[in-house]
């Protein structure tokens, strides 16, 4: 395990074990029955992210009020123990499935036990079971709301400058292989390696949005899937270079091309420029003289392959970029009319 997984992991560990502590110790100072509930209620709520334990922590209590009702309804007119609780079970469960509530089944299970137990429906007893609700989510909102958010964007950002070198690095392996200049790196697996640390950085993209409150966390995500959408580009791009038998003379412009292209491999560009000069390539490609052999043939449609791959690389720039600008101006849209309203 990294050190970095390390360190968050036990960070999770002691928030939990420190949450769990605390809910049980303050519902022995206020004498509540149960007391041990309350840090079970912190565990299970303290293992989501700020934003799920918001989430939950409302529905825990929206379902506690519903399951205590349905407690009074199965255990006061049931005189069986084991027909009333079967008869609460099962529909706490589908209540909760249908709602799509199924974390908080646990924790109603067990306030349903209670109820079964003492078949005390008094408003003290009530206010006893909520009381533990209350404590449990109470606390595991304040340790949810501490995350090192400063020194996850600062990875997170870190990992954004890895995956561009890397990007570029690939690209000028491949512009290599068209001037018959191979490093021996393999390409293929270059590829494949930055694909599954994409994956990695995506996952940690979204642990961040989930644990912060500003309002553009979603952008590291969009960033890394678009990273991830170039990556496949360059598995086609990578297999039709392989394809080529004899190197025609015009794979020379295309790998200059490449090399310049990779050094505007970077968050900031605008692909515009790089995508005129691209059509460009095209143009003065149609206008060679038509290949004579099938060699030929087949070398100069493998290298128009090659060029609308990496169209298409820069398109899903060009998309990315599309897309921020158009969320941004209606942000801006929203901010402005909501200040005239």
């Amino acid at each position: 395990m990294e050190r970095r997984e390390m360190k968050k992991l036990l960070l999770r560990t002691a928030k939990i074990a420190v949450g769990s502590s605390a809910a049980i110790y303050t519902a022995e100072l206020l004498h509540l029955e149960y007391a041990a509930l309350a840090g079970s209620i912190a565990l299970l709520t303290l293992v989501t992210t700020k934003w799920e334990t918001l989430r939950l922590s409302f529905f825990r209590v929206i379902t506690f009020l519903a399951s205590a009702a349905l407690a009074w309804l199965a255990f006061a007119h049931i005189r069986s123990e084991w027909v009333a609780y079967g008869v609460f079970i099962f529909v706490l469960v589908l209540v909760s499935e249908l709602l799509g509530q199924k974390a908080t089944i646990s924790v109603n299970a067990v306030i349903g036990t209670h109820f079964l137990s003492t078949r005390d429906f008094s408003s003290a007893f009530l206010w006893n079971e909520l009381l533990l609700v209350l404590i449990g989510i109470s606390i595991a909102i304040l340790l949810n709301l501490y995350h090192n958010n400063r020194s996850r964007k600062k990875e997170i950002i870190s990992n954004m400058r890895i995956t561009e070198q890397k990007l570029q690095m690939i690209l000028k392996e491949m512009a290599f292989y068209l001037l018959n200049q191979e490093s021996g790196r393999n390409v293929w697996e270059e590829i494949s390696s930055l694909n599954e640390q994409l994956r990695r950085y995506i996952e940690n993209a979204y642990e961040y949005q989930n644990n912060t409150f500003q309002s553009h966390p979603g952008y590291y995500i969009d960033y890394f899937e678009m990273r991830i959408k170039q990556c496949r580009v360059l598995y086609s791009l990578h297999d039709e270079m392989k394809k080529i038998r004899t190197m025609p003379g015009q794979a020379q412009i295309i790998a200059r091309y490449i090399l310049y292209l990779k050094d505007y491999v970077i968050e900031v560009n605008v692909p515009a420029p790089q995508l005129k000069r691209l059509h460009e390539i095209f143009k003065e490609m149609e206008k060679e003289p038509l290949p004579v052999t099938r060699e030929e043939f087949e070398g100069r449609a493998m290298l128009y392959h090659i060029l609308m791959d990496l169209e298409e690389f820069l398109v899903s720039k060009e998309h990315f970029v599309n897309d921020l600008e158009e969320r941004q101006m209606a942000r801006y849209w929203k901010q402005d009319h909501s200040r005239t309203m």
